[in-house]
């Protein structure tokens, strides 16, 4: 195959396969499912796998609603974030204004004045939705609960949270303040992200020792964490306006999944219908790692005047999938490679394609890249190696 010819079907698979890795990620959202496999009362309602955002079945998913409390995933995301990135510590010292103390509503019960650690306060907030240690550590990352909020939305806005509007960082009562389950999810799935979170949402009754000497007791309020094998947050909500709310998430064997429920009637309501979700889920799906990046494809593509004849093709990046249970075994891998290429050759240079069949159908594509750089000889090597080429 000559050189161009091949330049522009490259250009064109890559292409291609660019063009269906951008409609994954826009796609993703769209369910396996057509229905909702399971007996589902709440009036919004999403299943998702939380590696991949995949998601499994909805209902009403893009119906905005209060969401009271579960609001806290944003507030806590913006702390995770903070800590991650250094700008926090969990050893800040912060004072707590009336403001904070004086919120209503799921409480430390902090005192105004005193000063506590952050950890403290993140404990607080993640294990009993504490709106005064919400509010405080709001406060201390943004100066006022105000400047946070905004912080909230413009985090929201990058994430694609479009159907998102927070007005206050605890999720109490207020016009406007609104989201919806396919945006919980999604955020949810960025709060797994952060292992430091899980420190805390599976601990079902702690205690805060006050500065004073007193003492609050800290009770989960997602009971699943106690109640349903492999759960371990994220976050419940309720009000008159909200109804009850829950985003739960749990983790069996190397699949996590995310089951959100919003606006039930009753609080067990709630917890029912997301351990059915959550069952229906890990019975019926598994996540699939097919591969890593820079795995071995177990082909080689010559290399024209180069240092060495050959280099080895490897995976481009990694690609995992959630199936059917027994779907695996549909799965095949494609690889596509040119006869040869010309010296020099970069590592991590794209030199093909790998196809991903489940059965008949392509389901994704990734460039096969160069394992190593293969350079161009020097003078005399290159001569030879010309003269063998000719020859």
């Amino acid at each position: 195959m000559k050189k161009r010819e091949w330049g522009r079907r490259m250009l064109a698979a890559l292409l291609c396969a660019m063009q269906l890795i951008c409609s994954v990620s826009a796609t993703r959202s769209v369910p396996l499912e057509n229905g909702v496999p399971v007996e589902i009362t709440s009036p919004s309602a999403m299943l998702v796998e939380a590696e991949t955002g995949t998601v499994i079945f909805e209902k009403n998913a893009d119906e905005r609603r209060p969401v009271a409390s579960v609001t806290k995933l944003m507030t806590l995301l913006l702390v995770l974030e903070g800590l991650e990135e250094g700008t926090l510590k969990m050893e800040d010292q912060i004072t707590v204004s009336a403001n904070a103390a004086g919120q209503i509503g799921s409480q430390a019960l902090l005192d105004a004045g005193s000063v506590y650690t952050l950890e403290q306060l993140l404990r607080s907030t993640i294990i009993a939705s504490a709106n005064d240690g919400a509010v405080a550590l709001a406060e201390h990352m943004a100066g006022s609960e105000e400047e946070f909020v905004r912080l909230m939305n413009e985090r929201a806005a990058e994430l694609g949270l479009t159907d998102t509007l927070y007005v206050n960082c605890t999720g109490l009562p207020a016009p406007g303040h609104y989201t919806t389950a396919r945006d919980v999810a999604a955020l949810s799935c960025e709060v797994c992200k952060h292992p430091r979170y899980f420190d805390y949402s599976a601990i079902w009754m702690d205690t805060l020792t006050h500065p004073g000497g007193r003492t609050t007791d800290l009770t989960n309020t997602n009971r699943l964490v106690r109640f349903y094998d492999g759960c371990d947050g994220l976050k419940t909500g309720s009000a008159e306006e909200s109804g009850y709310c829950l985003s739960c998430t749990a983790v069996k064997g190397d699949m996590r999944l995310i089951a959100v429920v919003l606006g039930c009637g009753a609080s067990q309501t709630r917890f029912n219908e997301a351990r059915a979700m959550l069952d229906y889920g890990f019975a019926g799906y598994k996540r699939v790692r097919l591969l890593n990046a820079g795995d071995h494809l177990g082909h080689s593509v010559a290399v024209r005047l180069g240092m060495q004849d050959e280099v080895e093709a490897v995976a481009g990046n990694g690609l995992s999938m959630l199936l059917r249970q027994g779907q695996e075994k549909l799965l095949t891998i494609e690889v596509e490679l040119p006869d040869e290429i010309e010296a020099p050759v970069e590592k991590g240079q794209s030199i093909g394609l790998v196809r991903i069949r489940l059965g008949d159908r392509v389901v994704a594509k990734m460039p096969a890249v160069a394992a190593e750089m293969v350079g161009m000889p020097g003078l005399l090597m290159g001569f030879i190696r010309l003269l063998r080429n000719w020859r």
